[in-house]
């Protein structure tokens, strides 16, 4: 049996405590003789800051770099908003991102049936809803150059970013979306802005290329990405598989996880491309929701949605497609049995904290 290297970076907030939760996954899986890891942990975010003044060490950049897969829970907090913009908690995040080249970012919106009902949409319209968003994550608006803000002679002030895509970035980010749709429902929607800007007309220009060239048998319809955005909360099952910029994928996954009744549900990966030398990816895998420093620490996180990043881990990183099949039928048992943590509570369910949820889905691992 392959023994997986993991690095887990708890983060700040909340992260210390879904974390908590991935760990007892991952000693019930080895416990049973299902898989095996060899663990490690770091500081990232304000947590780091608050050890070395960095969002994060080289120590931990170099664990990064050698562990076949990252968990992260989540950074930032109100505790770190004076710091140095360079040293905030989310630069962490980003330089992980930006050194590992993590540039397909897949955002899942899953709604789960006992969920249905927690969606600010009918039940007809999310039942069974299951989008893979694709979201180019290195590159576009925020890590273009230049990016400032100038003082003018007159007293005003102007701030400049810059979106800037190469062919190659999004040839990339369309072969991933490609991919993953032939694994599923075979359809790619590709959104961008290309009435009114030239990086939105190379994007429709090199995805369309990419799309005759090796993926005909894959349905490609382009969207304008506002217009998008109003077909997701209008018909959101029309989609399966939406690849984007990183400017409109970091909102276009926000509103389409908003669908599924709670940002506390969804996990994510960010994959970096295949090694000539190893055949693997770097990836980096964490739950959309932010540290929520108004529950951290009362044993009231939703800790789903970092289940699923593992999850997610096990599927993408370690070939374990069949034990992540098992995480994800198991969440969806405890949530058929009616157990809810306060972001998803509804009449007549069973509320219980972070560990009590934990509880719920490590029985239902045992049962399963």
């Amino acid at each position: 049996m392959a023994t997986h290297k993991l690095l887990l970076l708890p983060g700040d907030g909340i992260g210390t405590e879904v974390m908590a939760q991935v760990k007892r996954v991952l000693a019930f899986l080895e416990q049973q003789g299902l898989a095996s890891f060899a663990v490690e942990e770091d500081l990232v975010g304000g947590a780091a800051y608050d050890q070395c003044g960095l969002p994060i060490s080289e120590e931990a950049m170099k664990r990064a770099f050698a562990a076949d897969a990252i968990l992260l829970g989540a950074v930032g907090g109100p505790k770190w908003a004076n710091v140095p913009y360079e040293a905030r908690p989310e630069a962490g995040l980003l330089r992980l991102r930006k050194d590992l080249q993590l540039f397909a970012n897949l955002r899942p919106a899953l709604c789960y049936p006992a969920l249905a009902d927690a969606s600010s949409l009918k039940r007809e319209l999310v039942e069974g809803l299951d989008i893979l968003i694709v979201r180019e994550l290195t590159g576009g608006v925020y890590f273009g150059e230049p990016k400032t803000i100038t003082d003018l002679a007159d007293g005003q002030k102007r701030a400049i970013d810059t979106q800037v895509y190469e062919s190659y970035e999004i040839e990339r980010i369309a072969r991933v979306a490609f991919e993953l749709a032939r694994t599923r429902r075979n359809k790619v929607v590709s959104a961008e802005k290309h009435n009114v800007m030239k990086s939105g007309v190379l994007w429709k220009q090199v995805v369309s290329e990419v799309h005759g060239a090796d993926y005909a048998d894959v349905s490609l319809e382009h969207q304008l990405a506002d217009s998008c955005a109003m077909q997701l909360v209008r018909a959101p099952k029309q989609f399966d598989v939406l690849v984007t910029d990183n400017l409109f994928g970091d909102i276009l996954s926000d509103v389409a996880a908003m669908l599924t009744g709670s940002l506390g549900m969804l996990p994510s990966a960010s994959l970096g491309a295949v090694e000539e030398l190893t055949g693997k990816r770097r990836a980096l895998y964490e739950p959309v929701h932010g540290a929520a420093p108004d529950i951290a620490g009362k044993g009231l996180a939703n800790p789903i949605a970092m289940i699923g990043s593992l999850a997610m881990a096990l599927r993408y990183s370690f070939g374990e497609g069949a034990l992540a099949d098992r995480i994800e039928k198991a969440i969806a048992g405890v949530l058929a049995k009616g157990f809810r943590t306060n972001d998803i509570k509804s009449e007549g369910a069973t509320v219980v904290g972070t560990g009590g949820m934990g509880d719920a889905i490590l029985a239902e691992l045992a049962a399963g």
